[in-house]
């Protein structure tokens, strides 16, 4: 086995015509001939490219729709013969099986065709056989047989032929693996549907796949690495364009991830501001301005180096406010022209524009590492309105504390757990999160509301005269005591308690609202 094998016959059979003429006109003038099927065959000789029809080179015409046609043995002897052993090349020669040094083939778009709704029958027919099986053999066969699966390969293979005469073994050994990690990704995404047909949301076995969008400077600290993967369309950090500042760190698309996740529960405006995971800030208003002004209100000193998500197309008014501290990313669906300037002031922020929000209530699933495999979750899309509460107290709430207690509620979801979060007239007013008592995060979370109001100029409290949000029951009254002795007026929670009679109890003595969700948002 030599290093640089060079490239006599190539079988070309591609659904991205992307680059094609172009690569086989280059492999043409190096005296490569061209073996091709259908489409890619027509668009070459479209292209006046000489290429000759596969069912020629074979004696065997296409058959059952097209289902077959490279699934014969001398294509797959012509890919998977060694060419290092006699025994091989005598059964080549014996059954005039010429050899193929090169196959460039990209699949049926099945996902393509998955994501646009396609019927189960149009994604049985656009599910590849033949491809994989090409890909897959030339992979194997990597000592003597280059494999290309994405157009954006064919400049170092042209590079290598120009420079060796031949493709080197190093490179064959990079195009084999990106072929298995293709093939594997393909059969992933098949596995995914049929589960999906079959409604099964845990399936035996589970396999996923991303596409790297970029590797990253280092991870959560210096001393680990790390990369972004891409997987799925839903929309938001995966899908963004940045349009302008620094390169991203792992912190901040996690953040990111946080926040555009919060801001899309909401139809209103709305603005979210994060810090460490957490929301420290949310509001919403009938402009992006004055949701800004709110929920910076919040926790001025933790907005400080966060990051902001709208959930809708900012503009300048927005900009300029936002532009009043430092900020690490803004996050929209899109921004106008106006923004987009005033921003650029700003060489170090980073603007992503997703080109639209998620949907906070679509299924799905979330991951998390274990050691020694992970466990995986049903995406938490529960919502509650109006009709799923239960009113437990003497007291009912206003309608403008209902509205509150709603807008808590859904905070409350993306807030680190032991999660409180008081809110007032649309917009967070004081958030504890990640506490180990849920005791602390109420009085945490007040402090943190005397600090705000003195940043603002003002005595007292921000929470007073509030509502309350928590994630989770009230295990004993004293949580309930405290958000009460912080100024809530009202209270909304999962109920659920084995003390919850004590819990109310405790309501009614000082005179507020309660109401139970009957739902749970831990968020770890």
């Amino acid at each position: 086995m030599t290093d640089i094998v060079a490239v006599r016959r190539a079988l070309i059979s591609v659904s991205d015509k992307t680059g094609l003429v172009d690569f086989a006109r280059a492999l043409v003038a190096r005296g490569v001939e061209i073996l091709s099927t259908g489409g890619s065959a027509k668009a070459l000789r479209d292209a006046g490219v000489p290429v000759k029809e596969v069912s020629e080179h074979t004696g065997f015409p296409e058959i059952l729709d097209g289902r077959v046609k490279t699934l014969v043995p001398q294509i797959h002897g012509g890919i998977l013969g060694r060419r290092d052993s006699a025994e091989h090349l005598a059964q080549m020669q014996a059954h005039a099986i010429a050899p193929i040094d090169l196959v460039a083939v990209n699949l049926y778009p099945f996902e393509a065709t998955v994501a646009k709704g396609a019927s189960a029958d149009d994604c049985v027919e656009n599910i590849d056989i033949g491809g994989p099986a090409l890909i897959r053999g030339a992979a194997k066969n990597h000592d003597f047989v280059a494999v290309l699966t994405e157009a954006n390969q064919y400049e170092a293979v042209l590079a290598e032929l120009e420079a060796h005469g031949g493709t080197t073994l190093a490179l064959r050994r990079r195009l084999a693996g990106e072929a298995y990690a293709r093939t594997s990704a393909y059969d992933s995404a098949i596995a995914a549907w049929f589960a999906e047909q079959r409604q099964e949301t845990f399936p035996q076995r589970l396999s996923f796949a991303g596409t790297l969008r970029q590797t990253l400077r280092y991870g959560e600290n210096p001393h680990q690495a790390a990369g972004f993967y891409a997987a799925g369309a839903r929309p938001g950090v995966a899908t963004a364009q940045q349009i302008q500042g620094k390169e991203l760190s792992y912190n901040n698309l996690n953040d990111t991830d946080a926040a555009f996740e919060c801001v899309a529960e909401f139809d209103a405006p709305t603005v979210v501001i994060v810090k460490h995971a957490n929301p420290c800030g949310v509001a919403t208003a009938t402009t992006l301005a004055g949701a800004w002004d709110a929920a910076l209100r919040c926790d001025p000193t933790s907005a400080f180096g966060g990051i902001i998500a709208v959930n809708r197309t900012l503009d300048a008014e927005a900009a300029e406010r936002f532009s009043s501290i430092f900020t690490e990313v803004i996050v929209a669906p899109d921004a106008d022209d106006a923004a987009k300037a005033i921003l650029a002031r700003k060489k170090n922020l980073r603007l992503l524009l997703t080109g639209g929000m998620p949907d906070p209530a679509a299924p799905g699933l979330t991951f998390k590492s274990l050691s020694g495999g992970f466990l995986a979750q049903t995406r938490d899309s529960g919502r509650i309105g109006r009709g799923d509460l239960k009113l437990v107290t003497q007291r009912a709430p206003t309608d403008a504390e209902l509205a509150d207690l709603l807008f808590a509620f859904r905070v409350c979801k993306h807030v680190k757990s032991n999660a409180i979060v008081y809110a007032r007239a649309g917009a967070t007013v004081g958030v504890g999160a990640g506490q180990m008592s849920r005791v602390d995060s109420a009085r945490i979370a007040a402090w943190k509301s005397e600090e705000a109001a003195r940043a603002a100029g003002l005595t007292g409290r921000l929470t007073e005269g509030s509502v309350v949000a928590s994630d989770a029951f009230f295990p004993f009254a004293d949580g309930l005591q405290a958000a009460v002795a912080a100024g809530a007026t009202a209270v909304i929670q999962p109920g659920g308690s084995m003390r919850d009679a004590e819990v109310i109890a405790a309501a009614d003595a000082a005179g507020v609202a309660m109401v139970f969700t009957g739902m749970r948002h831990f968020r770890h």
